[in-house]
């Protein structure tokens, strides 16, 4: 593996262990040329799993944008970046194990969406407003009243919980 700070093709293991979704392995190498130390990541590399895209069009499937996009729907929210990393393997896992070749863009969405709504309703709602292309409020109302019989009552003092959301329509 070549140094990614000096550029020397020596190193040395020192530290290898199993992700915890079992399909990578992090190692923590040292470069034996200018001695620091960096992690790798091996994953089995598997026949390409194609996205079929709205618009027909396929190209590789990229975990990197899923998590990209759960990233930009859970900004400023209390997720951390480790509970997003574990939802984008366990979204991985279920695709290699439903499809072998192709996978719709919509079927991705469906399932982002999914983990969103038992994680954060808001993330949630970002991404869907993204997702399903709302084109005026009266979509975006109809996607926020299933999520209305959960929020908590006023309290006793009139005040609202913090994670209660008002809609005035």
């Amino acid at each position: 593996m070549q140094c990614l700070f000096c550029k020397v093709d020596n190193d040395k293991v020192i530290n290898s262990r199993t992700s915890l979704d079992g399909l990578s392995i992090k190692r923590r190498r040292e470069c034996l040329g200018c001695g620091r130390r960096y992690t790798t990541y091996e994953r089995i590399e598997e026949s390409p799993l194609r996205v079929v895209k709205k618009d027909g069009t396929r190209e590789a499937f990229d975990r990197r944008k899923i998590l990209k996009g759960l990233e930009r729907a859970c900004e400023k929210r209390p997720v951390s970046t480790d509970t997003l990393e574990n939802i984008v393997s366990e979204m991985e896992r279920e695709v290699y194990d439903k499809f072998d070749r192709e996978v719709t863009s919509g079927f991705l969405g469906s399932l982002v969406m999914q983990k969103l709504k038992i994680l954060d309703a808001v993330a949630y709602v970002r991404f869907a407003s993204v997702y399903r292309e709302f084109k005026d409020i009266s979509e975006f109302i109809d996607e926020l009243k299933p999520l209305m019989t959960n929020v908590p009552k006023k309290k006793k003092d009139g005040s609202n919980d913090s994670r209660s959301i008002s809609l005035q329509h």
